[in-house]
Parts: structure tokens; C-alpha cells; sequence
């Protein structure tokens, strides 16, 4: 594991405890035992939201050690390094803001960061299938 492995994955384990008060917050609402007044649609967006916050948080993890076996550039690594983990929060953070509000029954605006967060996870997914594919074929132990 390299320096910017370490790096990268305990920047991405520091936001755990977030969506660990997160999952806190949901089951407090869920159960009842707070009084705020939300929608259907509202807890449906927060849960998912919380969801996919924990899953891409696990795959930004996950992919710092890919990274680092992609033959790739260093300004590519960075940009992949940073796209994973940018995703999970833009991810996350569009289901949150697009239902966010007062008796939000459908989403707001705000739903276009859950597309950007789409977007940067796509293109991030791509480019490091790409990289970590054409690493395999020119590695003098590919068979």
C-alpha cells in the first residue's frame, strides 16, 4: 500500500463516524422518538441517501489499493483517488438536499448534485476499468 493509499483511505475512514451519527439520526426518526415532522418521501431520500453513503465509502476504500496497481499518471491517480471519494459524498449529499425542505414531496432542484456525484462515479469507474485492464496486459506476468 502506498503513502497516498494510507492517506486517501484514512481520510475516507475519518468520515465514517459521520454516517455513523447518520444511521443514529435515521433510526431516531424512523422509530419515532424524534418529533420532526417529515414525508414519506423525505425518510425514503434520507435513508437512501444514508445507504449509499456507507457503500461508497467502502468502495472509495476499496479502490485506493486498485488505484495503486493501475498503471496510470500521477495527476490521473490523484484525480481517481479524489473522484471516488467525491462521489460518495455528492452521492449521498444530493438524496439529502433534494429532500430537504418543509413537506418536500418530490425532489427539489437540488437533485442535480446526485447527478454530478453519478457522473464523477461513472467516469472515475471507467477510467480506472480502463487503467487497471491495460495495466494487466502490459504486466510481464500476464499470462
Amino acid at each position: 500500500m502506498t503513502s497516498q493509499s494510507k492517506l486517501f483511505c484514512g481520510i475516507l475512514l475519518l468520515t465514517v463516524p459521520t454516517i455513523q451519527y447518520g444511521g443514529y439520526f435515521l433510526l431516531t426518526i424512523l422509530s419515532g422518538k424524534t418529533n420532526l415532522p417529515l414525508t414519506d418521501f423525505q425518510k425514503s431520500m434520507f435513508r437512501a441517501g444514508h445507504a449509499h453513503a456507507g457503500v461508497l465509502v467502502i468502495l472509495a476504500l476499496l479502490v485506493q489499493i486498485l488505484i495503486d496497481d493501475a498503471d496510470v499518471s500521477k495527476p490521473l491517480e490523484l484525480t481517481l483517488r479524489i473522484g471516488f471519494g467525491l462521489s460518495a459524498v455528492l452521492i449521498s449529499g444530493g438524496f439529502f438536499a433534494a429532500a430537504v425542505g418543509k413537506n418536500i414531496t418530490k425532489p427539489t432542484p437540488l437533485i442535480s448534485i446526485l447527478y454530478l456525484g453519478i457522473g464523477v462515479l461513472a467516469v472515475s469507474l471507467i477510467a480506472l476499468g480502463i487503467a487497471l485492464i491495460n495495466s494487466s496486459a502490459t504486466s510481464p506476468s500476464a499470462g
